[in-house]
């Protein structure tokens, strides 16, 4: 995150500039949410599965210099770059053995643009209210609106989300957030995890749930988030896997957002010994604590 942060001062990148990642939840795009903001600029998270009219108005609105991407994403963006003349380089988010021919403009892979500099580097002494995110909105009247978070509501957030009667996170947690880096900030887990010292498991692309049900036994997985529809694929691959066995799961705790969640749900996570919560949603159909117990 330090020698991401000293290669966007070489770019030229200053207080307050936009940059924008389309990527899934990885090492690398973890590294840019620190590196970004750590000097003043602000990550703005685009979410890939909106049209792609309205990523391409969504980058100019928020006049975005640079667009960090993930392989999946560049056919996508090859086809709209057109749209986004303010965006002045590509940094795709891989190696240079997998980085693949494409037009895009200044296009560089990650590993290389990074690899220019050292990590001999000092974060940007900033105002707590200076800010750091971007989102925005989707599903909403008209064209997508943009919301920024600051430092400090960052840091609020982190805290009040590590505490005990929230997702009650420690040092010996081991956290998947499958949940997105650009959904709402991924509920904050990408700041509240290292904040406590928690190990994070990062699912890249792969959220089928035969892929999710290898990382939560393999890495000891102990609490995960994510939208009701990713469980519903968890369990349907466990539904219909002969003999496949449960009991190395470590899951202690379960937090479902974006919609409701299903009784359903509620009852096979209880049924693997995992306590379930659910965060509430603007609708205002949030699910009563009490009853997933």
């Amino acid at each position: 995150a330090l020698k991401v942060a000293k290669r966007l001062q070489r770019e030229g990148i200053a207080l307050g500039d936009r940059i924008a990642t389309l990527a899934w939840n990885t090492d690398r795009h973890l590294e840019l949410w620190y590196g970004i903001s750590g000097i003043g600029a602000i990550t703005h998270t685009v979410n890939p599965r909106l049209f792609p009219e309205q990523i391409a108005w969504i980058v100019g609105h928020a006049e975005d210099r640079l667009l960090f991407l993930d392989l999946t994403f560049v056919p996508m963006i090859e086809a709209l770059q057109e749209k986004l003349p303010g965006v002045a380089r590509y940094v795709v988010l891989t190696d240079a053995a997998h980085m693949p021919q494409t037009g895009l403009r200044g296009a560089v892979a990650y590993e290389e643009w990074l690899a220019e500099v050292d990590d001999d580097f000092a974060w940007a002494a900033l105002d707590e209210n200076t800010a750091a995110g971007l989102c925005y909105t989707s599903g909403t009247t008209g064209g997508p609106k943009g919301v920024l978070y600051s430092h400090r509501s960052n840091v609020l957030h982190a805290l009040a989300l590590a505490a005990p009667d929230y997702m009650n996170l420690s040092s010996r947690d081991t956290v998947m957030p499958v949940v997105p880096l650009f959904h709402a900030n991924s509920w904050s887990l990408a700041y509240s995890a290292p904040m406590t010292g928690a190990k994070l498991v990062m699912p890249g692309a792969r959220l089928d749930g035969a892929s999710l049900h290898d990382l939560l036994e393999g890495e000891g997985v102990t609490m995960t988030a994510a939208v009701p529809t990713v469980w519903l694929g968890f369990f349907q691959h466990i539904d219909s896997t002969p003999g496949i066995d449960t009991s190395a799961l470590k899951l202690e705790r379960v937090v479902v957002g974006g919609s409701a969640a299903p009784r359903a749900i509620i009852e096979r996570f209880r049924d693997l010994g995992a306590y379930l919560d659910a965060i509430p949603h603007f609708e205002g159909t949030s699910l009563d604590p009490a009853a997933a117990r």
